[in-house]
């Protein structure tokens, strides 16, 4: 059996990155914090076929003590395929920022990938094979007003994935990332989609199974000679 990681996998870009890795035959490790039942339903769209893994992904005492608990449960066997998805936006003017709000943006993002990407990279480079595909953000290349933290979190996420890539190459460990602009996801609950789809040459939002199908890309054998890469999902908005 072939595993796949997905954090933050219960909702939107998650959710669609689970069915998708589903499809291509993983069974799939959904990573969530606090809403099960979200978690729930994402498992009963690939059929029941994969695990629940409820853990903080910004806490690195129980990233390890989770995936230590499943490797205890499947000797022989490891996740061949980690998608750092996890993210939360805690916007404001850096000026009014508060401390809580940068911390919370950073250890949900780049804290997390290194907390869970340190404890599944050993089995990978063992077995000289492994996908990691890190969900960054146009915030992350572009920058934008009023995320100084988000962008940070995921420009920092793009800078980490190239060095990786880099120490991990020979291995045939592949590390890359997607940066999806604007997709019509939770995550973009409250932004004026009528008025900033104006400012994107493809006239709409994305969708989360836009952005899901460039990370099963990533994830598949056809993509092993791509690392380091960052692929935008962005309509033509910035490149």
């Amino acid at each position: 059996m072939k595993y796949a990681l997905v954090t933050g996998g219960s909702r939107g870009i998650g959710r669609a990155v689970c069915v998708k890795l589903h499809e291509m035959g993983y069974h799939v490790l959904i990573n969530y914090l606090s809403n099960e039942t979200a978690a729930k339903e994402t498992l009963a769209l690939i059929g029941g076929e994969g695990t629940l893994m409820p853990f903080d992904v910004g806490n690195a005492d129980a990233v390890q003590a989770s995936l230590q608990d499943w490797a205890g449960k499947h000797p022989g066997e490891y996740i061949e395929v980690l998608v750092n998805n996890a993210g939360i936006r805690r916007d404001n003017l850096l000026i009014w920022m508060e401390r809580n709000e940068w911390d919370s943006v950073l250890d949900t993002s780049l804290g997390a990938f290194f907390n869970v990407t340190k404890a599944v990279l050993q089995p990978m480079l063992l077995h000289k094979f492994g996908r990691i595909v890190n969900v960054a953000s146009l915030s992350g290349i572009k920058g934008l007003p009023g995320q100084t933290n988000y962008s940070a979190a995921k420009g920092g996420l793009i800078a980490a994935t190239k060095a990786l890539a880099q120490e991990v190459a020979k291995k045939r460990v592949t590390v890359n990332a997607v940066a999806p602009g604007f997709i019509r996801t939770d995550m973009v609950e409250g932004l004026n989609e009528e008025e900033l789809r104006k400012d994107i040459p493809a006239g709409r939002f994305g969708t989360a199974e836009e952005v899901a199908s460039v990370v099963g890309f990533l994830s598949s054998a056809d993509a092993s000679y791509i690392t380091g890469e960052v692929i935008s999902v962005n309509g033509g908005l910035y490149t």
